[in-house]
C-alpha cells in the first residue's frame, strides 16, 4: 500500500521549479500525495500538479527560450509594479484550464499576504488561477492584486512554507520542501552544452529586461548593489526568515532541501536543471527518511 503524504512547497522564483523533480521522484518511490500547500511558485506547480496537468506545464517551462520567455512580460509601468502578469496567465491559460480549488480532486492551498490589512490570505476556494495569481505578486515586480478590502502580494513575505495550512489525514507523512536553504550547491550531472545555449540565450535576454526596468526607475550609479538586486536580496532575507520560523515550529517528517544559490530568483532559463536538482534532492531526503526507519 503506498504511504500517503501531505506535501507543503516553498516560494523561491526560479528555483521552485525544481518542485516538479521533488513530485516526479516522490510518485516514483511509490508515494502519494493526498494534499498540497504552497506559496508563490510552491502555489504555481502544487496547483498545477493538483489540476493533473504538471506534464504540460513541465513542457512548456522546458520551451520557455524559444517561446521568448521576455516576450510574456507585459510591463505596467505603474508605481506598483513593473509587471501586470496577464501575459504570461493568458498564455498558460491557452493549455491549462482554470478550475475552483473546491473541485479539484485533492486539497490545496494558496498563501498570500494583505497589505492593506496586513493578514495573511490562504484560498482554499475560488479560482485556482486567482490564487495562483495572488500568491506571487512578488511586490513592486508584479502587480498587487485587489480582494475585497484588501491588495495581495506574494505570500513569501509572511509565510513562505505553509505547513500548518496543508491539510492532513490520519496515517499520512510530512513532507516539505524548501528551496531557500542554506546549504552548499549539490548539483546531479547535466549536460553542459544544452545549459550553456541556454545560458547564452538568456544572457540577451535579461540585458533586454533590463533595459526595459529602468526606463521605470532609472538605475542610481551610487547604489553598488543596483535597485533591481536591493530588492531581490530584500525578498530573499524575509522569506528565509518565514521559512526558518515554520520549520522551527513544525518538523516534517521529509524535508528536502535546495540550495539558495543554485539559481537567481528570476533564472527561469534553467527550467531542466532545477527539475533534475529537485528530483536528486528529493532522492537524498527520501533515502535518509528510509534508513531512519530501519
Amino acid at each position: 500500500m503506498k504511504q500517503n503524504i501531505s506535501l507543503v512547497l516553498s516560494g523561491g522564483g526560479a528555483r521552485g521549479i525544481a518542485h516538479i523533480g521533488v513530485i516526479e521522484e516522490l510518485e516514483r518511490q511509490g508515494f502519494n500525495i493526498i494534499s498540497v500547500a504552497g506559496t508563490s511558485m510552491g502555489a504555481v506547480v502544487g496547483g498545477v500538479y493538483a489540476l493533473g496537468q504538471m506534464e504540460a506545464y513541465k513542457s512548456w517551462l522546458y520551451t520557455l527560450d524559444k517561446l521568448k520567455v521576455f516576450g510574456l512580460i507585459d510591463f505596467s509601468f505603474s508605481a506598483q509594479g513593473m509587471v501586470k502578469g496577464d501575459k504570461l496567465f493568458n498564455t498558460i491559460k491557452a493549455f491549462i484550464n482554470d478550475a475552483n480549488i473546491e473541485d479539484l480532486n485533492i486539497p490545496y492551498a494558496a498563501v498570500a499576504a494583505d497589505i492593506i490589512n496586513k493578514k495573511e490570505v490562504v484560498f482554499t476556494e475560488g479560482s485556482i488561477y486567482d490564487a495562483i495569481r495572488a500568491s506571487i505578486a512578488i511586490p513592486t515586480v508584479f502587480t498587487p492584486v485587489k480582494y475585497a478590502d484588501g491588495l495581495l502580494v506574494d505570500g513569501g513575505i509572511i509565510n513562505n512554507l505553509p505547513i500548518e495550512h496543508v491539510k492532513r489525514q490520519p496515517g499520512d507523512i510530512l513532507v516539505a520542501v524548501n528551496v531557500n536553504a542554506m546549504i552548499p550547491v549539490d548539483k546531479p550531472v547535466v549536460c553542459q552544452n544544452v545549459m550553456e545555449v541556454k545560458h547564452s540565450l538568456y544572457r540577451q535576454k535579461i540585458k533586454d529586461f533590463y533595459r526595459q526596468l529602468y526606463t521605470v526607475k532609472p538605475p542610481n550609479h551610487e547604489e553598488k548593489l543596483g535597485y533591481f538586486n536591493v530588492i531581490n536580496k530584500t525578498l530573499n532575507l524575509m522569506t528565509y526568515h518565514t521559512t526558518k520560523l515554520a520549520l522551527e515550529k513544525y518538523s516534517p517528517n521529509i524535508l528536502v532541501n535546495i540550495s539558495h544559490e543554485y539559481c537567481s530568483t528570476y533564472d527561469f532559463y534553467k527550467a531542466e536543471e532545477m527539475v533534475e536538482a529537485g528530483r536528486y534532492a528529493a532522492k537524498n531526503a527520501i533515502d535518509a527518511y528510509k534508513e531512519g526507519l530501519d
